[in-house]
């Protein structure tokens, strides 16, 4: 099994890239955000309490989303690899999701970093909160999702550069270009 984790800032393209990677692979596209909604639509015992958190105004606790990586992975034991989309965000996810994952005989492989400049970021984040109609996602709010995101993932960069399995890809440029990048830099 070969677990994989696409990291890289929103509007980075990692849900796009991510699907086409899983697709190309026979691996398992794993979006928390997917799961999270597909648990509450199903109304399962999971679903319920993520249901409560999110009515209440709060974030998913790391120890849930672990829960709900766990249930992933028993659902698709016989997967030969997932891929990871929007997934570990913190530090203490990725230690905690290397701790389920060690305890499963299947540690990560590899993180691939898409890089792309803010620039493109914030033009492309405004272009997709145009087009879906999110009017509450203005450049002061995408560039504040910017700084957040640096300010929680530069020390998962770190973690996994000293794992030595992190790998950057230019993330700019048509979407086959970047795929095949992408798939470049996979170490199958």
């Amino acid at each position: 099994m070969f677990n994989l984790i696409l990291f890289g800032p929103p509007g980075a393209g990692k849900g796009t890239q991510a699907v086409k990677i899983a697709k190309k692979y026979n691996w398992i596209h794993v979006s928390t955000g997917d799961i999270l909604r597909a648990e509450v639509s199903q109304g399962s015992p999971l679903g319920l309490q993520v249901k409560a958190v999110m009515e209440a105004g709060h974030l998913v606790s790391d120890e849930l989303l672990i829960e709900i990586m766990k249930s992933v992975f028993l659902k698709h034991e016989e997967a030969e690899g997932f891929v990871f989309d929007g997934f570990p965000r913190t530090l203490k996810q990725a230690e905690e999701l290397d701790k389920l994952l060690v305890g499963l005989n299947h540690p990560v492989n590899q993180v691939i970093s898409l890089e792309v400049n803010e620039d493109e970021l914030v033009t492309r984040l405004l272009k997709r909160a145009m087009e879906q109609g999110r009017v509450d996602d203005t450049e002061e709010v995408i560039k504040n999702r910017l700084v957040q995101y640096h300010k929680h993932t530069k020390p998962l960069q770190l973690y996994y550069q000293e794992q030595g399995i992190y790998t950057e890809v230019h993330g700019v440029g048509g979407i086959d270009d970047i795929f095949e990048s992408l798939c470049r830099a996979i170490r199958i």
